[in-house]
């Protein structure tokens, strides 16, 4: 790789993902209503009416897609450069980033383990083993937010199913962005996360200051439904991130900000700027907070419940990797582990899992759980709940005693009602109104 093979950094960190909402609300009714729908859930966990049912890590199966110009070598990333990447997702969404002692005093207490982990999926769609890496030439010299990159006919990737694989397109962008990402409810063939190839992971191609893999933090932020943290109202401040610990601020910051930074009345310790959520460098952002992760929560009981389950595209135990968080390391996909396994906050409740409960999303979602119920619905959706649940096994590799087994019971039990929930919403909405193109 040589210097001119690399493109120059961006000036600052751009985001797409707000100018890909407003396109999705002016162009889609069936969008609109799902995000409405989508918000009013998020609501009720932010307001205490609905509290999360998973108390477990959830392992999201990934799926990197490397879309390269062969004119530009340094595009085709190098796989250790997008295990980098994983490896600091793993850290960030678990509050075991090593600088989050940066974050000002008055706000650790709220900062957040969401409970949440990566990897990249060791089944294909056809369940033949894979690396999770695919590598697509193109002769696009670089791509824009209108989703071209996650498309075979325009010169991108096609995705793999969206309900079972978090799909990241890494590529060349243009016009100054470094990523973007659509928010839950948005049609099934574009959803997933767009990186530039120099923002993301740690080493080979990427470029100070956008170095530290924070930028797919941010984005997979917006996949599971956070919003920008200043409200995206261009400094009015009126408008806000919907998540009530975060001080509502006027506008991005940017660089490397001193603390306070006091915006909207915000003092005196004015604007929450080292949160993933700001457009700060990568190392100046270090945080979600507790709000934030119980948006979150809602997001995948709600429109991404499929994560929950045990992931048919993880086949096994993963590899631990360097500096990787290891809690589970080892274990079967869809174990639960207590969220307090990791380092840093410990405020979660007491682990359980909800085996025997699967779900995908809307317009064709399966939902199993331990009631022995079956719902049919509109557009051939279906949801089954299953007989038994088997007890599951210790770390001696004997069944854990009743107790363990009947609250494990409870638990798929109430996932599985808020699955069957999130069907009966979906079908209510759309009815015969299919996605616009």
């Amino acid at each position: 790789m040589t210097e001119s093979d690399l493109p120059h950094p961006p000036t600052r960190d751009l985001c797409g993902t707000m100018l890909v909402h407003r396109r999705l609300l002016n162009e889609s009714t069936t969008y609109r209503s799902r995000r409405a729908a989508i918000e009013n859930r998020a609501l009720q966990y932010e307001r205490g009416r609905r509290s999360p049912s998973r108390t477990g890590v959830v392992t999201i199966p990934v799926v990197v897609h490397v879309v390269h110009n062969p004119a530009v070598p340094a595009q085709n990333i190098p796989d250790d450069q997008i295990r980098s990447q994983i490896e600091v997702l793993n850290r960030d969404f678990r509050a075991a980033n090593p600088d989050r002692d940066k974050v000002p005093e008055v706000w650790r207490p709220l900062v957040a383990d969401a409970g949440i982990e990566f990897r990249m999926a060791s089944l294909d769609p056809d369940g033949e083993p894979t690396d999770g890496i695919v590598r697509v030439p193109t002769d696009r010299t670089s791509f824009g937010f209108d989703d071209a990159v996650k498309a075979s006919a325009t010169g991108g990737a096609d995705p793999w199913p969206t309900d079972q694989y978090l799909n990241i397109w890494v590529c060349q962008l243009g016009g100054g962005l470094l990523g973007y990402a659509q928010f839950p409810g948005g049609p099934p063939q574009t959803d997933g996360v767009v990186i530039l190839h120099s923002a993301f992971g740690t080493t080979g191609t990427a470029a100070p200051p956008f170095d530290g893999g924070r930028t797919a933090t941010h984005e997979i932020g917006h996949w599971l439904d956070l919003y920008h943290i200043w409200g995206d109202d261009d400094g009015a401040c009126s408008s806000d991130d919907k998540v009530a610990d975060t001080p509502n601020q006027a506008d991005a910051n940017t660089g490397s900000p001193a603390f306070p930074h006091v915006s909207c009345g915000n003092g005196p310790h004015g604007d929450m700027f080292m949160n993933y959520m700001d457009y700060v460098d990568d190392d100046a952002m270090f945080m979600f907070t507790r709000g934030q992760a119980n948006r979150m929560d809602a997001c995948l009981e709600g429109v991404r419940a499929s994560f929950l389950v045990a992931p048919g595209a993880l086949s096994g135990p993963s590899r631990p990797t360097a500096g990787e968080p290891s809690a589970r390391n080892g274990t079967a996909p869809g174990t639960a582990v207590p969220r307090a396994a990791m380092p840093g906050p410990s405020h979660w409740p007491a682990p359980a899992a909800a085996p025997g409960v699967t779900g995908t999303g809307a317009m064709g979602t399966t939902a199993t759980g331990a009631m022995g119920t079956t719902a049919t619905g509109a557009m051939g959706t279906t949801a089954t709940a299953g007989a038994t649940v088997p007890a599951q096994p210790g770390p001696d590799g004997h069944a854990g005693p009743d107790g363990e087994v009947r609250r494990l019971l409870r638990d798929s039990e109430r996932l599985a009602t808020e699955v069957l929930k999130e069907i009966r919403t979906v079908i209510d909405m759309v009815g015969g109104d299919r996605p616009e193109a």
